[in-house]
C-alpha cells in the first residue's frame, strides 16, 4: 500500500504528516509489506502515538552523528523515553557539553540530508559478521541473546547502520528540527552494576518548534521549582558526600517531616491502624527465606559481625509478619492493620541519585494489612478512598491508577498469581474507580495499584501502592486459626500513601514552587519588627502564637523592614506580621501573606484566631478565604 493510498484515508492529512501505518493496532513502516488485505490506518505526525516513533528516530540519528563524529565508538541501546530518548554508547573518549553542541548541529544536518531510511533483514551469520566488522560488540551480544529464528532486522540511512525491531519513518527529514540533547550520564550495560559502564546521551524531541518551545517553558518553570534550590532557599535539607543518598535534615526540613507523620498518624489512627516498628538490620536467613535475598539482593547492603552475615532492610514487610507471628491470632482479630515509618536502605548507582528524589536512605510509610480473603476486597476499597483523600489534602486532585500484574522475575505459582490479581482487580473496581493496565509492572510477590500524582505542571509521579501479597505470609510461616479450628495463611496487603516521605516531600516543594499550604509550613509566621522599640511587643506576641501551637520565628534584627520581607519571602514564609510602635499602641499588627498583594492591619486578637483556624482547618491561605 503506498503513502498515498494510506494518507487518502483521512484527507485532513497530506502525505508529509504521515510517518508510519497502523493494522491490527500494531505500528509499522510505511515500506513494510503486509499479506492480504488487510486495512491500515495512518499514523500522522498529530497523533499521540507518533511522539515515541519520532523520539525513537531521533535516538538514531543521535547515534549516527555521533558515529560520524567519534568513529572508534561503540552503539549499546537507544530507545524513546516517555520524556525523550537516549543512546548509550561505549568510547574512550569521554563526551563534554562542547561535544554535546557538535553531535547536536551533526544531527540536524543528518534531518536536512533527508536520508532515505530502509529496513533489512538478515541472517545471523551475515549480522555477526557485520558487528566484528565495525567493533559492534554490545550489538553481536544482543543479536546471540536472541532466539535462534528470530528475525535480525536493520536499519540503514545513508552510511549508517543499526539493529533494531522498529518501526521508523521513511526518512530523517520527516523527524524534523523540534529536539535537543539535554546532557549525559553514565549508565551500566543492561542496568547491571556487574557490566561495563557506558555513556549515555539523553534529549527530547517534539512534533514541532511550537511543542518544543512550550517543553523549554515548561522545563524552565521546572527548574524554578527543583526542590534542591528551594530546599537551599528555605534552609531545609542537603547532602554531602560522605553519606551519598542520604538527607542531612535541618529544624526547617526536620519540622515539615514531622508535620508529615503526624499527619499520617492522624489519618491512620481515625482508620484503627495500630504502629509498629522493627528492626533495621536482620540476619541474612530472613531475607533469603522471605525471597528478597533472590530476587532483591543486589540491591541491599549487608555487613557481617561475629561470624554472622545481616542485611539492611530495603523493605519493611519481613518485620511486620515477624511482629503479626508473635502470638497466636484468631480470625477475630482480623483484619490487622500494622503501620510502620521504617528506615529502609537500597543500593542506588550513583549516577541515578537526585536530590530527595532518588536517595540510598529512606523513610517508608509502610502498612502491612493482614485479613482473611473475604475481607480483601472491602479492605482494598478502603485503602484506594483513604489514599485519594490524602492526596487531595496535600493539593493534588488528578490521581490515575495503574493496575500492576505479575513480572517476569516473581515467587509464588502461577495459581496464586491468579488468585491475587483477581481479588485486587475486584476491590479496585468495586471502589468505583477507573484504572490502566501496567503489564508485567508488579512486585516480585504479588500484583499491585499504583497510585499516579499529576503536578501543577503536568508531571506524573508515582507515590502510592496497594500490593496482594498471599506468598510472603505462607514462606515466613504466618498464620491465623480460622472459624474451623484450622490454621491458615492470612493474605497480607502492602500499603503505603506516600511511599518515600523524603520523595514526597520533594514532589510537594515543586508542585506547590515552595509556598507549601499554611498548615504544611515549617515556619508558618515570622513576626519582624520595624523599629528595635517594637522588640517587647513583637516578642510577646510570637510566644502567644507559639503557646497557639503556632510554628512561629521572630525577627528583630536592625535591618531595614524591605530586607526582612524580601528575605522571608525568598524562604517562602507564608506570613509576616509587621509590628511597629504604632501597631503596639493601637493592639494591631500589618500582615504581609505570600502572594498577597494587600497589606491589611487588624487586632493582634482577631489575626491570632484567623492563624489558629487555617492550621487547624488545613487551610492554604488564612487572609483571602
Amino acid at each position: 500500500m503506498s503513502l498515498t493510498t494510506i494518507a487518502s484515508r483521512s484527507a485532513s492529512h497530506s502525505p508529509k504528516d504521515v510517518l508510519a501505518r497502523r493494522v491490527n493496532g500494531i505500528i509499522i513502516d510505511l515500506t513494510t509489506p503486509t499479506s492480504g488485505d488487510r486495512p491500515s490506518d495512518p499514523v500522522c505526525r498529530a497523533d499521540a502515538d507518533a511522539l515515541p516513533l519520532l523520539r525513537h528516530d531521533t535516538a538514531h540519528v543521535l547515534a549516527q552523528a555521533v558515529s560520524e563524529l567519534f568513529s572508534d565508538t561503540a552503539l549499546a541501546t537507544g530507545p524513546a523515553t516517555e520524556h525523550g530518548f537516549f543512546y548509550d554508547f561505549a568510547a574512550e573518549h569521554t563526551f563534554t557539553d562542547d561535544d554535546l553542541v557538535r553531535i547536536e548541529a551533526r544531527m540536524h544536518e543528518i534531518v536536512d540530508r533527508d536520508e532515505t531510511i530502509v529496513r533489512e533483514e538478515w541472517d545471523r551469520e551475515t549480522a555477526l559478521s557485520w558487528c566484528r566488522e565495525n567493533g559492534q560488540p554490545y550489538k553481536a551480544e544482543i543479536i546471540r541473546s536472541l532466539p535462534a529464528d528470530a528475525v535480525l532486522s536493520f536499519y540503514r540511512q545513508g552510511g549508517f547502520v543499526d539493529l533494531c525491531r522498529g518501526p521508523h519513518l521513511a526518512s530523517t527529514g520527516q523527524i524534523g528540527h523540534a529536539f535537543r540533547l539535554l546532557g549525559t550520564a553514565g549508565a551500566y550495560w543492561k542496568g547491571d552494576r556487574n557490566n561495563p559502564m557506558l555513556q549515555r546521551i539523553h534529549g527530547t524531541a517534539c512534533r514541532d518548534a511550537d511543542e518544543l518551545a512550550a517543553w523549554e517553558r515548561c522545563q524552565e518553570e521546572a527548574a524554578r521549582r527543583d526542590h534542591r534550590r528551594l530546599g537551599r532557599e528555605m534552609d531545609l535539607f542537603h547532602f554531602q558526600p560522605e553519606a551519598p543518598g542520604a538527607v542531612f535534615w535541618h529544624p526547617n526540613g526536620w519540622t515539615l517531616f514531622q508535620t508529615l507523620l503526624a499527619y499520617l498518624r492522624e489519618r491512620q489512627q481515625a482508620e484503627n491502624y495500630v504502629e509498629i516498628n522493627t528492626p533495621d538490620i536482620m540476619d541474612l536467613s530472613l531475607w533469603q527465606t522471605s525471597g528478597h535475598w533472590e530476587k532483591f539482593g543486589e540491591n541491599m547492603f549487608t555487613t557481617e559481625t561475629e561470624g554472622r552475615t545481616y542485611a539492611i532492610k530495603p523493605m519493611n514487610c519481613p518485620g511486620g509478619v515477624q511482629v503479626f507471628r508473635h502470638g497466636l491470632k484468631s480470625y477475630r482479630d482480623l483484619p490487622l492493620r500494622m503501620a510502620e515509618f521504617g528506615k529502609v536502605h537500597r543500593f542506588e548507582p550513583s549516577g541515578a541519585l537526585h536530590g530527595l528524589m532518588r536517595v540510598r536512605a529512606f523513610t517508608q510509610d509502610d502498612a502491612h494489612i493482614f485479613c482473611t480473603p473475604e475481607q480483601m476486597e472491602a479492605e482494598t476499597q478502603r485503602i484506594c478512598h483513604l489514599v485519594l483523600s490524602i492526596y487531595k489534602d496535600f493539593g493534588f486532585d488528578d490521581v490515575r491508577i495503574k493496575f500492576s500484574d505479575r513480572p517476569e522475575k516473581r515467587v509464588g505459582s502461577d495459581d496464586i498469581w491468579d488468585r491475587s490479581e483477581k481479588a485486587l482487580q475486584r476491590g479496585v473496581e468495586a471502589s468505583g474507580l477507573s484504572y490502566t493496565r501496567n503489564p508485567g509492572e508488579g512486585a516480585f510477590y504479588g500484583p499491585k495499584l499504583e497510585f499516579v500524582l499529576r503536578d501543577a505542571i503536568g508531571r506524573d509521579w508515582q507515590c502510592g501502592t496497594v500490593q496482594v501479597d498471599l506468598n510472603l505470609p505462607q514462606r515466613l510461616d504466618a498464620h491465623y486459626i480460622g472459624t474451623d479450628g484450622d490454621k491458615h495463611a492470612p493474605v497480607m496487603l502492602h500499603r503505603a500513601l506516600f511511599g518515600s516521605l523524603e520523595r514526597f516531600i520533594g514532589i510537594l516543594l515543586e508542585h506547590h514552587a515552595g509556598h507549601l499550604p499554611f498548615w504544611l509550613a515549617p515556619v508558618q509566621v515570622v513576626v519582624a519588627t520595624i523599629t528595635v522599640a517594637a522588640d517587647a511587643y513583637a516578642h510577646d506576641l510570637a510566644d502567644t502564637l507559639r503557646q497557639r501551637g503556632i510554628r512561629v520565628a521572630s525577627d528583630l534584627r536592625n535591618e531595614k523592614i524591605a530586607y526582612k520581607i524580601r528575605e522571608h519571602s525568598l524562604a517562602k514564609v507564608p506570613l509576616l506580621l509587621i509590628v511597629g510602635k504604632k501597631e503596639e499602641q493601637a493592639g494591631t499588627v500589618s500582615i504581609r501573606e505570600y502572594g498577597n498583594p494587600e497589606t491589611p492591619t487588624m487586632s493582634t486578637d482577631t489575626a491570632i484566631n484567623r492563624l489558629i483556624n487555617a492550621s487547624y482547618c488545613r487551610l492554604t491561605r488564612v487572609f483571602d478565604v
